[in-house]
């Protein structure tokens, strides 16, 4: 098979999912009545949904893709990031969970303003909108990048289609939407995952057990170099400082998995989001490490089937399109559309909810109806996903490179600072809103300092930007006014529900 000749069944089954998708979105719109209903779901969403959607929300097509072929050009390393995304999830239970849910927030970055003030609620809404723009835009040209050599479409046509229909259905849908649609999407990746690695087992020569020894003898799973410190490489004991702010970041502090908490109708729904999640989280990735294994043992015995010169990011998509049976094939390459989507819609519909409830109705001098809110909602989600459109169209034409070290970069200078601002207002009580302005101020100069005045590595960019909020915020809250505290017995809100 030529890597253009997708094949017609193969595009039938993925434009019969994508086609679903807009189903969904048209089932859910006619719940829509409120910017609650829009934004929280009215509390109709199960816990075990909102787990899955999470779960999607959080494993992007690039994920899908760039794991397998990080195990199969290196090693296991990286499913350290995995299981750190467990570990934390009783500390977000424990002390983030019950003060979203006091508030009774529609955006995360309530709680900033009811704790510090406005200037902090506004810096993290605002550095949470442009950073998920940007993050859609990659997603988007990342995923096009890897499918592009596999499909007989035009790069910006499929920027386009893949865009269109995720604001089709995120517009029409809401939350409601978007998490139901995770969960087919979330259903569909991780079903594709261990599909994958199954018959990738039947085409090895040996099997399961083959795959195994090969890749240990090639010490593919944790080789005993990766265990020495380095500032500048990524190491395990760097993995692990790095990838456990960026999941406390991902959980505590980003609109779009903060907002999963609060569409559940009680606390005991809400944990089991983060149980499913944390089920979904200790074995799927799993499986797209062991294809990454599989990939490796299966193109060792068959070198002649792996084109000169391939590029091997496309490792995962290529097998799925030269080796699997027609109609399987495309219903993996949809599920790498899926995972693209659920990352994708979950971005759209938080941007909207930041906009709605901390720039729209907070700053408006006077109440906004709920039809003026449903209107501005829908209009910010065709709005930002434009731009992210625009965005990644000129990352295709202009074949940006080192895209993956600017995302970083971004998630260090913007992400850093806001999981700051809620850990110094949380775990600080003396801290006060004069102090966290003084913390985002040296967190911004820190993470700017770090990115290029050193050669430290990308994973170290998040723990400085957090840190230098904390410790900035802590040492300087004497110098100002006494903080506001909130505490679960009181009955302070953010006055913005």
């Amino acid at each position: 098979m030529q890597l253009h000749d997708f094949g017609f069944i193969n595009y039938a089954v993925l434009f019969g999912y994508l086609a679903a998708m807009l189903l969904v979105g048209v089932y859910f719109s006619k719940r829509q009545k409120t910017a609650d209903d829009y934004f929280r779901g009215g509390g109709r969403v199960p816990g075990w949904a909102a787990g899955i959607s999470v779960f999607a929300t959080t494993l992007s097509s690039i994920t899908f893709m760039s794991i397998p072929a990080k195990a199969y050009t290196s090693d296991w390393t990286f499913i350290i990031g995995q299981y750190l995304g467990i570990i934390i999830l009783p500390l977000v239970f424990y002390f983030y969970i019950p003060f979203f849910r006091k508030l009774k927030i529609t955006s995360a970055y309530e709680y900033l303003e009811a704790r510090f003030d406005i200037r902090s609620r506004l810096f993290a809404s605002l550095s949470f909108m442009l950073f998920h723009i940007g993050r859609v835009a990659i997603i988007t040209y990342l995923t096009v990048l890897a499918l592009r050599p596999f499909m007989g479409i035009d790069p910006v046509v499929l920027i386009v289609l893949i865009s269109l229909l995720c604001i089709i259905y995120t517009w029409m849908g809401g939350i409601e939407g978007v998490i139901w649609t995770d969960v087919i999407q979330g259903l569909l990746l991780s079903g594709g995952a261990v599909l994958i690695f199954i018959m990738i087992c039947f085409k090895v020569d040996g099997g399961i057990g083959e795959i195994f020894t090969v890749t240990s003898q090639a010490d593919k799973f944790f080789p005993t170099t990766q265990l020495r410190w380095s500032w500048t490489d990524s190491t395990i004991p760097v993995l692990m400082i790095g990838f456990l702010f960026a999941n406390i970041q991902q959980f505590t502090a980003s609109q779009d998995v903060v907002q999963r908490y609060i569409v559940t109708d009680s606390i005991e729904e809400t944990k089991r989001t983060l149980i499913t999640n944390a089920k979904l989280i200790a074995t799927i990735p799993i499986f797209f490490f062991a294809i990454g294994s599989a990939l490796f043992v299966y193109y060792k015995q068959n070198p002649n089937f792996l084109p000169e010169g391939f590029n091997t990011g496309g490792i995962l998509p290529l097998f799925v399109v030269t080796e699997l049976p027609v109609g399987i094939a495309g219903l993996i390459i949809a599920a790498i559309f899926a995972a693209a989507q659920s990352s994708i819609s979950s971005s759209l519909n938080s941007i909207s909810s930041c906009f709605n409830s901390d720039i729209y109705t907070r700053l408006s001098k006077s109440e906004r109806s709920a039809e003026q809110k449903m209107k501005v909602a829908r209009l910010v989600i065709i709005v930002a996903g434009v731009f992210s459109s625009l965005a990644a169209i000129w990352l295709v034409l202009s074949d940006e490179s080192e895209i993956w070290d600017a995302f970083n970069s971004l998630l260090g200078l913007m992400g850093g600072p806001m999981t700051g601002l809620f850990m110094l207002g949380i775990f600080v009580k003396r801290a006060n809103a004069g102090s966290a302005v003084v913390g985002i101020i040296v967190s911004i100069i820190a993470v700017l300092v770090a990115r290029y005045g050193s050669d430290l590595n990308f994973f170290f960019y998040g723990v400085i930007g957090a840190m230098s909020v904390v410790i900035a915020g802590a040492i300087t809250a004497p110098l100002f006014a006494s903080a506001k505290q909130i505490s679960l017995d009181d009955s302070e809100t953010s006055g913005n529900e």
